[in-house]
């Protein structure tokens, strides 16, 4: 019996390697063609030929410190920062078994935000603790913030524990949101503040390689995590009694993919900034295409965010000649509206 259940999630991943690699190759081709400079495919091939094997071939220095130095970075960035927030949708979605969770409504956004802006603003620790981590903390305390007032507020169970986790998310991330803007007001030059009131919109302006070398590992653990915890997600579908019935530890398993979900949301704020609506829509589109079991979900969730945020970030670019927007404003341009067409879609089907 394990052996035949073994082989069709082997096949199930096997088939979503198959096919992740060449849409992301195919994705990340497009990030780093498209932008305010088209640069042709074979021009964007031949840079990475050399940079990577060293080929030789004849290619203007400009058009290799654009694809090399800066959009090949940066679509990088935008592929993990997709992933990593889909996929702490995807937990937090089904941990706490609440169709809007997600890292921007719950807060922890808002407070990976206060805690990048205290160290790097403020000067918390002294130099010795890093923006991801000053990140991290700022996460933990957000959660832990929603979580406390939502138990305080009497939670209670289906329709109305749903209520009370999103009034005490928003209450969370006003919060937090308010701490940081008063962090900015009394610490930073106005120079300082600009370039941080963009910065928390989203803004993939400033990426580089140094960035990858973050995002990347973060992004992998998170998604091996999830892999690892899929029938664990899947258990508590039908909520925390009856994963425990089916032998799960619940606080283990709380404490692990909660954390890992606000690891990696404070790792991509710290880089990036507050990114809304991925967390959100793509978990719900991706349901709608593969289904409610993890095995599926957590894969196509991480590569759906990852195509999305990189198109995202091509838009931003390109909408306005001369001008670059924050990402976070396209995703909610074209979140919003998609997740309206999702709600309507689930009533009709309902």
């Amino acid at each position: 019996m394990s052996q035949a259940v073994a082989m069709p999630r082997h096949r199930s991943a096997l088939h979503w390697a198959v096919l992740a690699l060449p849409v992301l190759l195919i994705a990340l081709m497009l990030g780093t063609a498209l932008g305010e400079t088209r640069i042709p495919f074979d021009v964007v091939l031949k840079v990475l030929a050399n940079k990577l094997f060293g080929a030789g071939y004849a290619v203007d220095r400009i058009d290799t410190g654009i694809v090399w130095n800066y959009r090949l970075a940066r679509a990088l960035v935008a592929a993990c920062c997709g992933a990593g927030l889909a996929l702490a949708g995807v937990v937090l979605q089904a941990l706490l078994r609440n169709a809007l969770a997600d890292p921007y409504l719950l807060g922890i956004s808002a407070g990976a935000s206060t805690g990048a802006v205290a160290v790097t603003v403020v000067g918390l620790g002294g130099g010795a603790i890093s923006m991801s981590a000053g990140a991290f903390t700022g996460a933990l305390m957000a959660f832990g913030f929603v979580a406390a007032l939502a138990h305080l507020a009497g939670g209670g169970t289906g329709l109305r524990a749903a209520g009370v986790i999103v009034l005490a998310g928003i209450a969370g991330s006003q919060l937090f949101n308010a701490i940081t803007a008063f962090l900015i007001a009394k610490s930073a030059n106005a120079e300082q503040a600009r370039g941080i009131m963009f910065w928390l919109l989203g803004n993939l302006s400033g990426v580089r390689w140094i960035d990858v070398t973050s995002v990347v590992p973060a992004t992998v653990i998170g998604v091996a995590v999830c892999l690892a915890h899929v029938r664990t997600l899947d258990a508590f579908t039908f909520g925390a009694d009856s994963a425990a019935s089916l032998g799960i530890s619940v606080r283990r398993a709380q404490v692990v993919l909660i954390g890992v979900a606000a690891l990696v949301t404070a790792v991509i704020v710290s880089i990036v900034g507050s990114i809304g609506f991925v967390g959100l829509v793509i978990p719900h589109a991706m349901r709608m295409l593969v289904g409610t079991r993890h095995g599926q979900l957590v894969p196509a969730s991480a590569l759906a965010g990852a195509v999305f945020l990189i198109a995202a970030d091509v838009i931003s670019r390109v909408i306005i000649p001369g001008q670059v927007l924050p990402i976070g404003v396209v995703t909610a341009l074209v979140g919003a509206p998609v997740f309206a067409l999702i709600l309507i879609g689930r009533r009709g089907a309902a």
